[in-house]
């Protein structure tokens, strides 16, 4: 994982921002594990039965139609956690969580989390912090989703997708980011074209790789600085 727990080093921006003796207390019952991609965490509907910190790979909140389509609602890596309902103390989740990229996280009985947060302390602080850069960023999304054009609102995904999963490189099909932005993969794959012609990413067989950030920031819409800004306070 190129993590270590008991160290300084703990991978997961909220666990690592809390105090020695709060992480002591829960450090006993976090779980090491590792998901693979595709490994559909939540579906709609489950009871919360742990809350996942990841420290590296992308997890994406998706909603579902009843015919299978879908939309992402937002993109979580180590910066944050998923499952949080539980903290509300609301026992079942309202969208799918799916892996993107492989993902290594910690997770914890929700219960266990719930008692920890229940204390009010530090954990409570940023787990509500971190819980509005979320909420910001679905509402955003939606908005992307809807005004702005698929060259746009992919320029904006995959920066997004970058700075969550930390690499260059994403292992990720035109299928799946179709599916992220609930367009017809047709838009997708000339919506790369586009960028790939303006020698922003390289594409090939499922493998992206951003080669000019500052030109794909450049020719994104607002949402990526507004989500960008929004996540640097939390």
């Amino acid at each position: 994982m190129g993590v270590a727990l008991g160290t300084v080093s703990i991978g997961n921006r909220i666990l690592a921002a809390l105090p020695h003796e709060e992480f002591a207390r829960i450090q006993p019952q976090l779980e090491s594990i590792h998901l693979e991609k595709g490994k559909v965490v939540y579906i709609t509907g489950d009871l919360i039965q742990h809350v996942y910190f990841p420290v590296k790979g992308l997890l994406s909140l998706l909603s579902a139609t009843e015919t299978g389509s879908t939309v992402e609602l937002a993109m979580v890596g180590r910066e944050g956690a998923v499952g949080l309902p539980a903290i509300l103390k609301k026992g079942m989740i309202s969208y799918e969580v799916a892996v993107q990229i492989p993902v290594d996280a910690f997770r914890i009985k929700a219960e266990v989390l719930r008692q920890e947060f229940d204390r009010g302390e530090r954990l409570h602080e940023h787990m509500l912090s971190y819980t509005n850069a979320l909420i910001a960023q679905i509402a955003q999304l939606s908005i992307c989703n809807r005004f702005h054009t698929i060259e746009k609102a992919l320029s904006r995904w995959l920066l997004i997708a970058q700075d969550r999963a930390h690499t260059d490189t994403l292992n990720l099909t035109q299928e799946n980011i179709s599916n992220a932005l609930g367009v017809p993969r047709t838009a997708v794959t000339m919506a790369a074209r586009t960028l790939l012609n303006a020698g922003l990413i390289r594409y090939s067989r499922g493998h992206i790789v951003i080669l000019d950030r500052a030109g794909l920031e450049s020719n994104s819409c607002e949402c990526y600085r507004i989500l960008h800004d929004e996540l640097q306070q939390f």
